[in-house]
């Protein structure tokens, strides 16, 4: 009996897949428009509103081209794990369960000890604090509580998420014309060439900090992963086979599937369908992920530069925002350093906002896929929302000012589980997947790189940290 596509999936530890034929794409790029916009907003937050404008305002912009090398693989990494839920249906988690029961779980958690520090809703109510005062502790409180209510209360989650995200890019980047037309300065502009004539790694500045930016631009740690779930919700590929998540007060749950996921059979039809969706998939997060964040990390580190390089003393922290806003009213108005401050607190809400939702958006789905089948998955990444958010409100009121062992942890496991995944993509993909899908050669040679990469930064964060996590300890 000949072998179809649907045998080469093991299915030891999870159920087998359904052959079906795959949905045709539809003809126009705007319509698959929106996870790429997701992943930038959601990534729009320290990294490039702190990280790089203060490396900027210490170095110069000689280290912008670690953005470009740290996005490009963001993006590779991206479209291997796009790739496997575009021809199957199913997440990259679940395609790592197959080959053992509980990577996904591994993976979950991972992510979730990540992001226990509600860093980006403190961030966010801190600045708050510069535009209205405030105790920026109850005000990053009460964020939480409404990103809680809006992830419980929103019919369709995605389409709910993907909204904020997008009024949210909107709004960064009409601020950035308004920052290039009043507050770039002329020198600053004649600089920008040194990012490439003149690159640099600035290790006086500290080489884990370094390494991080260059890691972590764009994205990075669990933010990847999540890639499968929105574009399933979005209806990508053989992902329009598989429910939404929907709010189990407003919305109304569709049936789940007897399989894990789906496969299609590389007829001819098939894969012309596929190439079509393949080339949509590529260009949308090239026009959304790769080029929001990169022009969004230089133009924001252009105005830090502008504006408060060589100043003695700037924290690389939020606080650090607070000196650039004040020297922006200074060089421009008043209303232009208000009008920074209101869009870094947007920004970084609808930031944690997302990191919220992927963070449970991961664990339910390992958890309904492996474990509680019988379960609804929205009911329990509504569960898994509220128990992020409560966390949250714990360690915020029991008064931690960013503790280090969760810095310490969110810096090493994030590395390590993009090094991680990188080898299993790689395995995935070229083992489970039909031949005429899978990755080719240059992009096998990329999630090399992105091994190696991440390999080290692993090993270097780990190496780097231990003693300050021993400290602490003692």
């Amino acid at each position: 009996m000949p072998q179809t596509a649907a045998d080469r999936f093991p299915t030891k530890h999870l159920p087998g897949v359904s052959v079906r034929e795959l949905p045709a794409a539809p003809r126009s790029q705007w319509s698959v428009i929106g996870p790429g916009v997701i992943a930038a907003g959601v990534g729009l937050a320290s990294g490039e509103f702190i990280l790089f404008p203060y490396i900027a305002s210490q170095v110069g912009l000689v280290f912008l081209w670690a953005a470009a090398v740290g996005i490009v693989t963001q993006w590779f990494l991206n479209m291997e794990i796009e790739r496997y839920t575009l021809a199957t249906g199913e997440t990259a988690l679940t395609g790592f369960s197959r080959f053992w029961r509980h990577w996904g779980l591994v993976f979950a958690i991972m992510v979730y000890f990540a992001n226990l520090w509600p860093g980006w809703a403190s961030s966010s109510a801190t600045m708050v604090t510069y535009l209205f005062g405030g105790d920026a502790t109850w005000i990053a409180v009460g964020m939480l509580l409404v990103i809680g209510a809006t992830l419980t209360l929103a019919p369709v989650v995605y389409t709910a998420l993907e909204r904020i995200e997008f009024v949210k890019v909107g709004l960064v980047l009409v601020f950035i014309v308004v920052a290039v037309i009043f507050a770039i300065s002329a020198s600053a502009w004649g600089d920008l060439p040194d990012a490439v004539t003149a690159p640099e790694f600035p290790t006086e500045l500290g080489f884990a900090l370094m390494l991080s930016a260059l890691v972590f631009a764009g994205a990075g740690g669990g933010q990847n992963l999540v890639q499968s779930n929105w574009i399933r919700d979005k209806g990508y590929g053989m992902g329009r086979y598989v429910p939404r998540l929907v709010s189990p007060v407003t919305g109304r749950e569709e049936a789940a599937p007897d399989s894990a996921g789906f496969v299609f059979e590389p007829t001819e039809e098939n894969l012309t369908r596929w190439h079509r969706w393949w080339r949509l998939a590529n260009r949308e997060q090239l026009v959304t992920f790769v080029l929001i964040s990169f022009v969004t990390i230089v133009l924001t580190s252009l105005l830090a530069y502008s504006t408060v390089y060589g100043v003695p003393g700037l924290a690389n922290s939020v606080s650090f925002l607070q000196v650039e806003g004040e020297r922006l009213k200074e060089l421009v108005g008043p209303w232009f350093g208000t009008l920074f401050w209101a869009v870094g607190a947007l920004s970084l809400f609808a930031a944690a906002m997302g990191i919220v939702d992927y963070t449970s958006r991961l664990a339910a789905d390992v958890l309904k896929t492996a474990y509680l089948r019988r379960f609804s998955e929205s009911r329990i990444y509504f569960a898994l929302v509220w128990g992020l958010v409560g966390i949250g409100c714990v360690v915020l009121l029991a008064g931690f000012d960013q503790p280090l062992i969760l810095l310490v942890i969110s810096a090493c496991v994030g590395g390590l589980m993009m090094f991680l995944y990188s080898i299993m993509l790689l395995i995935l993909n070229r083992r489970v997947l039909p031949v005429q899908i899978r990755p080719r050669s240059y992009r096998v040679v990329a999630l090399i790189w992105s091994v190696l990469l991440f390999g080290v930064f692993s090993a270097l964060t780990v190496w780097q940290q231990g003693d300050r996590l021993l400290d602490w300890l003692k």
